[in-house]
């Protein structure tokens, strides 16, 4: 690292920290990488999409960091003044389809093993790979450490605002987005007294994290090739408006729906009416001028404490979440370690064991116009630490994604359960007026259903329950 090219040196937050701590102590376990697949098809300019990614980099500072720990009190990110992005390029043509589809998994699984050099900046790559004589397959591979969503959505819009003034031979000037290191001197001015009496109430009395079911689990390893396991529902559109409609209705927002039918299906699989679960936040802070343009990692992960009571009017119920959620956002900062260390759990037990994440797609690869291409098949891979994560993303169509560790989880309960979660989705719709002991009972006869019953059937046998069935309270016993 050559003095003459650092441009900051500014220390982590502590989300950052907590990265970084579980990338080193798992170094082969891909942990924080992140890998987005895509096709373009059409006419590409190769200059224009080199040039424009490499004007990203030069904006943001972030883009533009590596981490510096050993011989140090506290780990540092370095700003370096220039960072050069290369994008590797392939030309496949000759190959066969299915030779193509082999390559393509071969080199997906090389560049996850590779991991990242996190002393050497950029800490992401590109590829491009010609499969056709108009057709790519673009893979963007990043180190989670210095980029979060809401940073990729401002990426993508800045990246096909240079590629389209690149092809028209123009040229473009934005304006400067505020650099990283002012939200961590932000977060350095922030007093946690309040933050501590805030927490301290929400998870008073809770004193062992939620249990995962023994049925989910798995004490084998189910593939030795493959540590992560990821399955994908999509609802249709007509479905997604009809949720859009539903929470405009009752002034709740779609995350707060989603939040409490996990929070519902982890009651009922736990047996416990007291549970926490792990909510990702987007961390940004209003008070800080020009936060929502700003590239970095900002997200922080928090507890969600919800009460499940079968006597429970839904709507009310998520009307309360919803209260419960906005009440956080004050706190919404708070280090996730201290939170485990205000809290009566153990500090040798995890305060959660699944998280949720909720983002809105404003601005995905596919959903921006780029000059004289169409792109589609988009597909992404991200690791965390945490066994069980549940990827909510809101574009046109709702899709839910649950990433799993293998290790731990049976792929076929994995399956069952985002099934479950549809055709909980579809009774809300069918009957929003219930209550929580019904959607439970509802559960538990399909539980006993014969697991031949098709997904159609098992929409139409909850639609006709709902319309007859009397809400039954539910007593769920508290350890």
């Amino acid at each position: 690292m050559e003095a003459k090219n650092i441009e900051d040196i500014y220390t982590l937050s502590p989300t950052q920290q907590g990265m970084l701590f579980h990338i080193l102590s798992a170094p082969d376990s891909k942990m924080y990488f992140e890998q987005t697949l895509c096709t373009l098809h059409g006419t590409l300019n190769v200059s224009a999409f080199e040039q424009a990614w490499q004007q990203v980099v030069n904006r943001h500072p972030s883009l533009r960091t590596a981490f510096v720990w050993q011989g140090l009190n506290q780990p540092v990110q370095i700003v370096h003044q220039q960072a050069r992005l290369l994008i590797q390029q392939y030309d496949w043509c000759q190959l066969s389809t299915a030779e193509q589809e082999a390559q393509l998994q071969s080199y997906l699984e090389a560049d996850q093993k590779s991991g990242f050099d996190l002393a050497q900046p950029p800490l992401m790559r590109l590829a491009l790979i010609q499969t056709d004589a108009n057709t790519y397959q673009f893979i963007w591979s990043i180190c989670h450490l210095v980029l979060d969503g809401w940073s990729t959505n401002i990426i993508m819009k800045e990246f096909f605002a240079f590629y389209k003034a690149l092809c028209q031979d123009q040229s473009l000037h934005l304006q400067p987005s505020r650099p990283y290191r002012d939200y961590i001197a932000w977060l350095k001015q922030q007093d946690l007294s309040q933050a501590e009496v805030f927490w301290r109430k929400s998870l008073q009395g809770f004193t062992t994290s939620t249990p995962l079911a023994a049925d989910w689990r798995t004490d084998a390893y189910s593939n030795r090739h493959q540590d992560s396991g990821q399955q994908q529902i999509q609802l249709s559109l007509v479905t997604t408006e009809a949720l859009k409609s539903l929470a405009q209705q009752h002034h709740l927002t779609l995350n707060t729906l989603v939040q409490g039918i996990w929070a519902l299906l982890l009651s009922y699989y736990s047996g416990e009416a007291d549970v926490v679960y792990g909510t990702v936040v987007s961390g940004r802070p209003p008070t800080l001028p020009g936060v929502s343009s700003m590239v970095g990692l900002f997200i922080n992960t928090l507890p969600m404490r919800v009460l499940v009571s079968g006597e429970a009017l839904l709507l009310s119920w998520l009307q309360e979440l919803q209260l419960q959620q906005l009440s956080m956002r004050r706190y919404e900062y708070t280090p996730l370690v201290q939170i485990q260390n205000w809290s009566e759990v153990p500090s040798s037990m995890p305060l959660f064991e699944s998280i949720l994440v909720f983002e809105t797609s404003t601005a995905s690869i596919s959903g921006l116009p780029i000059e004289n291409l169409r792109i589609d098949n988009v597909r992404s891979l991200i690791n965390s630490n945490y066994s069980l994560v549940l990827m909510v993303t809101l574009g046109a169509e709702l899709s839910l994604n649950i990433s799993y560790d293998l290790h731990c989880f049976k792929s076929i309960a994995i399956a069952k359960i985002m099934k479950i979660f549809e055709l909980l989705i579809n009774s809300i719709l069918a009957e929003p007026n219930t209550q929580l002991g019904s959607l439970i009972n509802i559960i538990n006869e399909l539980e006993s259903q014969e697991q031949t019953l098709n997904i159609k059937e098992r929409r139409n046998f909850i639609i006709n329950k709902l319309k007859t069935c009397q809400p039954k309270p539910i007593k769920l016993s508290v350890d």
